[in-house]
């Protein structure tokens, strides 16, 4: 696969007329498609150890799923804040906000219209980079101050993907940015990911309670399926009765990284798929990682490839503060002021083996 400078297409419009307009990098063997709505990562195309390319991210070929709001997230941008907030509300400087409560009692992802379904300002920023940029009016959602935001999508030459996240707000508010492309290194339509070999650099997680709100505080990873310190299939321990997996239908957790927040990206998480020799490698600023194993893909969606996506064939795994980090002072804080800026870096690398 050859490098090409960024370029775009009309990839459809929404109901009031707006143009939505995909973008394609290509460098170092990688290709990578966005969408200016909601910032998705529209397909992501990797070699196999042979050679041989396929997208490895669950997606939609046309618009229209996208805007209808049937898509669970495939590939977008996420915000204000990424997971939940326990009965959409958060206490800022003695002040209650109430948000949309879109999940259950909770609101998730930055509520009804969040960042995913936002069209954003895209323009080339390199060889093989792009420049979103999003307002946030005050209000929007629920949430206090108007949010300036700049994110860099970045292919690095040797084909890496690299996420930089930036924001700035006119007065006090939460923030908590991410991106949620659902991976199967199989290739898109390949079926589960139960044989994916995950390791994470986690020696606790956040249990949940019924709806998905941490509770209490971290647990050790130590003699329960959360434990992937040293990697393994993520099916291995799916199924056993553990009251967490239960709770989730899988794993849906927030996995505290044991090197906290840092200043530059360090390494979390790896997945291997033993097929096709894919290997990817994610490094963080973040002290929070979603691990997410498609529990609620229920056969209802199908993607380019043609096959239905079924529970259990695409991972998440979302760099992040922890969820309800607002309502919980002894969550890192997510809480953005006047003067400051949001700054979060996230890198994706690819390898064969």
């Amino acid at each position: 696969m050859r490098d090409e400078a960024p370029w775009s297409e009309v990839f459809g419009r929404l109901d009031d007329g707006a143009e939505v307009r995909r973008w394609t990098l290509a460098r170092g063997g990688t290709r990578l498609r966005v969408l200016s709505y909601g910032g998705i990562v529209q397909s992501l195309e990797l070699p196999d150890r042979n050679g041989e390319s396929a997208n490895v991210s669950l997606c939609f070929d046309t618009l229209e799923p996208y805007a209808a709001g049937r898509s669970p997230y495939f590939g977008a941008l996420i915000g204000r804040f990424g997971n939940r907030l326990a009965r959409g509300r958060f206490t800022l400087d003695g002040r209650t906000y109430q948000l949309p409560c879109n999940n259950g009692p909770n609101s998730l992802h930055g509520g009804d219209v969040g960042f995913d379904r936002r069209i954003w300002e895209v323009t080339p920023a390199g060889p093989a980079a792009l420049t979103l940029r999003l307002t946030s009016e005050d209000g929007d959602q629920g949430y206090p101050g108007t949010l300036r935001v700049e994110i860099d999508y970045t292919l690095t030459e040797d084909g890496g993907f690299r996420i930089d996240y930036r924001a700035e707000t006119d007065a006090p508010t939460v923030v908590n940015l991410t991106s949620h492309t659902y991976f199967n290194l199989a290739g898109e339509g390949a079926g589960t990911v139960h044989d994916h070999r995950l390791g994470l650099e986690a020696g606790h997680y956040t249990p949940v309670d019924a709806t998905l709100i941490p509770e209490g505080p971290p647990a050790p990873v130590d003699g329960t399926p959360f434990d992937f310190r040293r990697a393994k299939p993520i099916g291995r321990d799916l199924r056993q009765a553990h009251p967490q997996l239960l709770r989730a239908q899988g794993f849906d957790h927030n996995f505290v990284l044991d090197k906290g927040v840092t200043a530059d990206p360090e390494r979390v998480a790896t997945v291997y798929e033993p097929h096709s020799g894919r290997l990817m490698t994610v490094a963080t600023t973040e002290p929070g990682l979603q691990f997410y194993s498609g529990n609620f893909l229920d056969g209802t969606l199908a993607g380019p490839s043609g096959r239905v996506y079924r529970q259990g064939d695409a991972l998440c795994l979302e760099t992040q503060r922890f969820p309800d980090s607002p309502n919980r002072p002894d969550f890192p804080s997510t809480v953005l002021r006047p003067g400051e800026t949001y700054r979060s870096t996230t890198v994706h690398s690819f390898a064969v083996r």
